[in-house]
């Protein structure tokens, strides 16, 4: 029989089967890994804020070729930037990981990647993303520099307080102001509502992520809402649901156009979370696990809805 471990190239809590396992050349997996390029949710959640802030700033203005270019701008950074913070992450995290059952076989603990190697990487992306940024304009420039801060306290944050996840969201949805202001020149108070809507969104799904790791967390002495919350966790959650979804309605009603299309993809965004909660169950990892990554589609319905408002 063949043994069902892992190949020791491989991390623990990826994807079973994902790209860069299957296709990629063995000498690129370890930087893949360390970017969480085998599993792209994390970029999805980092980028769907950015369409979400060019689908208002249409709403509130016009559409314009450009956003175009906004849009696949996004993509790419997105991409890179995701994989700068992961590294950025897994540096601030490697002695923690080493302690964890789901991330002891990443690149750091496991040995595979050097911590000198992490940083030219973490630069390489960042150099990448910066490059990018140039492109999107001045209000969009000094947006993607102001984010730097929140990308570096991040990893600290379940050190000293029982709240990380309110600063993986103040990072994470940042973008819904970056590209609104890459449209507009400037930010305006609906793309700011969003990015706090944004944030009540990241406590939710990322409470939900964090229950897989409630144990190995109380043993080592990091903090989490996951943690915070408990057995309480599915009826708190109920108010950042209800919180995100009331955000949203507000800034979408602050653009002034097309409002019904919007409030249609809103009410899809609430009715995933509704579905989210019904079947939320904090001591099953694997539902925790398979809800955290539906959140891709909860936030892509909400952004092709403000695209369609957007354009009508």
């Amino acid at each position: 029989m063949q043994s069902q471990t892992k190949k020791p190239d491989t991390v623990a809590d990826a994807p079973g089967g994902n790209w860069a396992d299957r296709y990629a050349p063995e000498s690129w997996r370890p930087w893949l890994h360390l970017s969480r390029a085998d599993r792209p949710i994390g970029t999805w959640l980092l980028l769907l804020p950015c369409w979400w802030g060019i689908g208002l700033a249409m709403m509130a203005d016009a559409p314009a070729w450009r956003d175009l270019w906004i849009a696949v701008a996004c993509g790419l950074g997105a991409l890179v930037m995701r994989g700068a913070g992961c590294t950025w992450n897994d540096i601030t995290d490697r002695d923690i990981d080493a302690k964890v059952a789901r991330t002891r076989s990443r690149p750091l603990p496991s040995g595979r990647v050097t911590l000198r190697g992490a940083y030219l990487w973490l630069i390489a992306q960042a150099l990448v993303g910066f490059v990018i940024l140039l492109t999107l304009g001045k209000a969009a420039i000094w947006m993607g520099v102001a984010s730097l801060a929140l990308v570096a306290i991040y990893p600290f944050a379940k050190r000293f307080t029982w709240w990380p996840q309110i600063f993986l969201g103040l990072a994470f949805n940042w973008g819904v102001m970056l590209a609104y202001a890459a449209h507009m020149g400037r930010l305006d108070v609906a793309p700011v509502v969003a990015w706090l809507a944004g944030i009540a969104w990241t406590i939710f799904y990322d409470t939900i992520y964090a229950h897989q790791d409630v144990e190995d967390d109380a043993l080592i002495g990091v903090k989490s809402t996951a943690r915070l919350f408990g057995e309480n966790s599915p009826r708190i959650l109920v108010g950042f649901a209800l919180l995100a979804v009331l955000l949203l309605a507000v800034a979408i009603s602050l653009t002034g156009r097309n409002l019904l299309i919007g409030w249609i993809g809103l009410a899809g965004f609430a009715g995933h979370l509704l579905w989210q909660l019904k079947i939320f169950q904090p001591d099953q990892n694997d539902i925790c696990l398979r809800l955290f990554r539906s959140n891709r589609d909860a936030g892509l319905v909400l952004a092709i809805f403000l695209a369609f408002a957007g354009l009508a």
